[in-house]
């Protein structure tokens, strides 16, 4: 079937303008259209399907209602937002999404003018959309500001701190709530039991609508007045529908909730408040995966399927039957066998127990894991708050995320030295997400604070070990990073035994070159020392480090009395990450050797697959090798007296 005759509609519009010509009866087709598309591309270049497919109508409806790119939409959990990439220019390109080279897989103003802001992480859409809404205000322009946020983002403790500053100063905010119940897996917690309840009286509704157009007309509506009239609209309001709304509590104008699905009504109650003066909220009720049955049915799973039919629903996975687990699954497994064992061990998520494989334990002990929801500040002080009084909580973050608990860390956890085992899964490079979800930083970041150890294994059988070793008494605030994806070993159960803290292992032995390397990557290392050449002119010594923090000075002494070259290989930052740490105790040690350090380089690393990433910041094994190669061909006269 010709592209014109299959989307006859959207094959025609290549920005929201050509949207703006349609006639309002034309825009279901257009949805229509739109989610086939989407499914279509998805299928076999896989990416998040299911959020934006739920959105499909207030994309379409925002962007016919408000002039893009001069009105902003800030989009909360940028995986949202596949149809108002499509719908803004990118239609043609959308099939290199999350390439290397391609689009970007979330929004990003370095991409388009339509994207007014990152979106990566959740949560921070209300606090960014109030800043552009006061910056219109002051400088007196005429814009509006939409944010749209969901998919469980609104339990996020950053988004509180939007709303409550929302009221605070003068802006004609309107936040969309796209409520699906769902953030990946199901959302938890009081917000989102509320927002399934909330109701609202819709006679009410239209007459406190047509008394504030009449009260505007008469010029009654200074800030004073306002404010009581406001005050005394929530307290009728209470009483006709006898609740207790929490935005209006904030003095936030409160709209729903309505029917997220229903384009032409969404296009008329947009058109109504649009215009409307100060803060407004917009509940409405979606489905996620709304349009195609298999992601309705398990939006879980259709969140990000991979590759799959689009006709029949059937998800193509490939044979993985020879292949190693997950890191993730060995995690899991490990978690609930640890915990068979140990009456103290407690599990705690943000809103990732399928991610990250906890939802084992969570089927097996229901009753000792927690989901807290996208609140990674919350789950470090939570699991602080039960290891203080005597459980030992797993509490297992990505390392991107684990970002926003840094003070968290210091403050609830360290300083006490409670007994917390941070696992910190996605670290290094992951892949397709790109740069905002790259666990680059947790090992620069994390290094300088007191009473941390930091772990890092080489394969499944040391997370294993060092999981075990964790849960061991007197280990303190332990810290534990591995990476996305497949391990090295197929057979990954072990008997698990204690890891001395603090200790390394020296893999295979040499005289010219030392290599040491943290976590998995150190089979990069291994794989590239394979592949010199057999005629004996570089012998490499390569170290197995295990452990950031603290480093195993019996291996850095041998190292730095030995060796006049060192390398140093970490899938993490080379600012103040582990080859920093290895270089600074080298010279406070006396130690002056010739030193590479290999990791991510000063820059945000962009999107493709991690063999991609690893070949171009210089951590594959070919690069690997061609850097021993070239640190064996320099002169090197070192003087470690």
């Amino acid at each position: 079937m010709a592209e014109q005759d299959k989307y006859h509609l959207l094959s025609n519009i290549e920005s929201p303008e050509d949207l703006r010509k349609l006639d309002i009866t034309q825009l279901a087709e257009v949805c229509k259209e739109l989610r086939e598309d989407i499914v279509e591309e998805v299928a076999v270049n896989p990416g998040h399907l299911a959020s934006s497919l739920g959105v499909t109508e207030i994309t379409v409806a925002l962007h016919y209602v408000f002039n893009t790119p001069e009105d902003r939409l800030v989009w909360d959990v940028g995986h949202q937002a596949y149809g108002h990439k499509i719908l803004t220019g990118r239609r043609k390109r959308f099939c290199t999404n999350r390439k290397l080279g391609g689009l970007m897989p979330f929004p990003s103003p370095l991409e388009s003018k339509y994207d007014s802001f990152t979106c990566g992480h959740a949560s921070n859409s209300i606090s960014v959309a109030l800043g552009m809404a006061v910056a219109a205000k002051l400088k007196q322009e005429d814009r509006h500001v939409v944010t749209i946020i969901g998919d469980g983002a609104m339990s996020g403790g950053l988004a509180f701190e939007g709303l409550n500053n929302v009221s605070s100063s003068p802006n004609d905010l309107l936040i969309i709530l796209n409520d699906n119940d769902m953030s990946i897996d199901r959302a938890v917690g009081g917000m989102e039991k509320y927002l399934l309840n909330l109701d609202t009286n819709a006679t009410y509704n239209r007459l406190r609508f047509k008394a504030s157009q009449w009260l505007h007309s008469k010029g009654y509506l200074n800030d004073k007045r306002k404010k009581g009239i406001l005050r005394f609209n929530n307290a009728l309001k209470s009483a006709l529908t006898g609740q207790q709304n929490i935005f209006e509590g904030m003095n936030i104008r409160y709209f729903g909730p309505y029917d997220g699905h229903n384009i032409q009504d969404l296009v008329r109650i947009l058109r109504q408040i649009k215009d409307m003066k100060g803060p407004k909220l917009l509940h409405l009720h979606t489905v996620k995966g709304k349009g195609y049955k298999p992601a309705e049915e398990s939006a879980t799973i259709w969140h990000a399927p991979g590759k799959f039919d689009p006709e029949t629903g059937e998800r193509l996975t490939d044979d993985v039957s020879d292949k190693p687990i997950k890191f993730q699954d060995v995690f899991g497994n490990t978690l609930l066998e640890l915990a068979e064992h140990n009456p103290d061990i407690v599990g705690v998520t943000p809103a990732m127990p399928t991610g990250c494989s906890m939802n084992i334990m969570m089927k097996a002990m229901p009753e000792r894991t927690f989901d807290v929801g996208i609140a990674e500040g919350h789950a470090v002080t939570f699991s602080a708050g039960m290891a203080k009084d005597g459980l030992l909580p797993f509490c297992n973050i990505y390392s991107a995320f684990a970002q926003r608990a840094y003070d968290n860390i210091i403050h609830d956890a360290a300083i006490l030295n409670l007994p917390v085992v941070i696992c910190l899964d996605r670290a290094g490079l992951v892949g397709e997400d790109g740069a905002t979800h790259h666990g680059a930083f947790d090992m620069a970041a994390l290094r300088p604070i007191p009473n941390l150890t930091i772990a890092a294994p080489m394969d499944e059988h040391e997370l294993r070990n060092l999981m075990y070793t964790a849960q061991l008494p007197d280990k303190g605030t332990f810290v534990i990073r591995y990476p996305r994806g497949r391990g090295s070993l197929k057979d990954w159960r072990c008997d698990m035994r204690e890891l001395p803290v603090g200790k390394g292992r020296k893999l295979s032995d040499g005289n010219d070159i030392a290599i040491l390397s943290l976590g998995p990557i150190g089979n990069n290392v291994r794989e590239a020392i394979a592949t010199l050449p057999s005629d004996g002119k570089i012998s490499v010594a390569h170290y197995d480090m295990r452990f950031l923090k603290p480093l195993d000075e019996d291996i850095l002494e041998e190292v730095g009395m030995r060796f006049k070259r060192i390398i140093t290989v970490e899938d993490g930052v080379r600012n103040g990450g582990f080859g920093s740490a290895v270089t600074e105790w080298l010279s406070d040690h006396g130690y002056h050797p010739a030193i590479t350090r290999l990791g991510l380089p000063d820059e945000f690393v962009t999107h493709g697959t991690v063999a991609q990433l690893h070949h171009l910041v210089g951590i594959d094994a070919e690069s690997i090798r061609q850097t021993i190669e070239n640190a064996n061909s320099q002169e090197v006269s070192v003087n470690n007296s």
